[in-house]
């Protein structure tokens, strides 16, 4: 009862409050670093931000609950499905901007301008060093060879990145390649899926599994970490971008769109500009350790010393389409 209340009264603040130098930020994105992003952009334009953060989830059933009467102007959330999602539940609009088209690749975006990628995350595969009988892993398709039964770690097939990932297979080879893909890597499970991508690299560290599925940054935030349990896993472990004499590592994005009743809808295209502007690109690098969505940002060292990789060019709203065949699949599949 006590989170509902105060749900209430923060919508009534930024109701109250609603105004010509404002924009209202409803965040997914669970990075508390991200309000330097936002100061940022007061200070360049004086706009204020005012910025509500909860699960992605929550966050849609909040904007198609609150409908008309919503004062968000700005949906951020983790996950071109995530994005798909908050498209066709009506709760975006289409807007026209010369720069985010010019400055998002046209395979981070929506091509009616309903929303934007910001930042790229890599799903890569995690592999125990000091385990010679995975040397060779290189691919997807590797992590559901019979060979490596009992060594893969992940996380639900619910989980959105993994959604995602079979999305982009399905779109790639179809539902039947696609779904034996997923039954492969069920006969391989070291257990039964559990936690989230910092789970799965734990789960390496500590010998329960040889390989995992994992987005880049949890391992590079798990190295950096001043826990040493975290960073000595970490350190245990190396990355392996899949698929590079393919099709390229399977990448996704961080991202955001105007909010379909935006009350400050030019603010809020001035702020998604501001997001892909050289400056704030930098931060995502640096922040977060993602990847950059801009060229000519500049990249984080660390991400720099991962060295230069082949990404699948497929366009992200293809994981949006494919979604729920994905989830049907991998219930076939028996992934959990």
């Amino acid at each position: 009862m006590g989170r509902v209340l105060a749900a209430v009264l923060l919508l009534l603040a930024f109701a109250k409050t609603a105004a010509a130098d404002e924009v209202n930020v409803y965040s997914g994105r669970h990075y508390d670093g991200d309000q330097i992003l936002y100061d940022a952009f007061t200070k360049k334009t004086g706009i204020k931000v005012k910025v509500l953060s909860a699960p992605s989830e929550e966050i849609l059933q909040r904007l198609i609950i609150e409908g008309k009467r919503s004062p968000a102007d700005v949906l951020i959330t983790v996950d071109a499905g995530n994005l798909w999602r908050a498209e066709t539940a009506g709760v975006l609009q289409p807007i026209t901007s010369s720069i985010l088209t010019q400055r998002v690749p046209a395979n981070l975006r929506d091509a009616k301008g309903y929303w934007f990628g910001l930042a790229t995350r890599a799903r890569v595969i995690v592999r125990r060093k000091d385990d010679p009988s995975t040397a060779n892993v290189k691919t997807y398709a590797d992590l559901a060879d019979p060979k490596y039964k009992g060594k893969v770690c992940v996380r639900r097939s619910s989980a959105i990145y993994n959604l995602s990932l079979l999305a982009s297979m399905i779109g790639h080879d179809g539902a039947a390649k696609a779904e034996a893909w997923a039954r492969g890597v069920v006969a391989n499970f070291a257990r039964a899926p559990q936690g989230a991508d910092t789970d799965q690299i734990m789960g390496v560290g500590a010998g329960e599994c040889a390989l995992a599925i994992s987005n880049h940054y949890y391992w590079l935030r798990l190295l950096k970490s001043s826990v040493k349990a975290e960073h000595d896993a970490a350190a245990k472990a190396e990355l392996v971008f899949p698929d590079q004499a393919g099709r390229g590592t399977h990448v996704n994005i961080s991202g955001a769109g105007v909010v379909s009743t935006a009350p400050n809808k030019a603010n809020a295209i001035k702020f998604l500009e501001f997001l892909v502007s050289d400056e704030a690109q930098a931060y995502f690098a640096h922040g977060n350790y993602e990847f950059p969505v801009v060229s000519t940002a500049t990249l984080d060292p660390d991400l720099k010393a991962l060295g230069p990789f082949k990404t699948d060019p497929i366009n992200v709203r293809t994981y949006g389409e494919n979604q729920v065949q994905a989830q049907e699949l991998f219930d076939k599949a028996g992934w959990k």
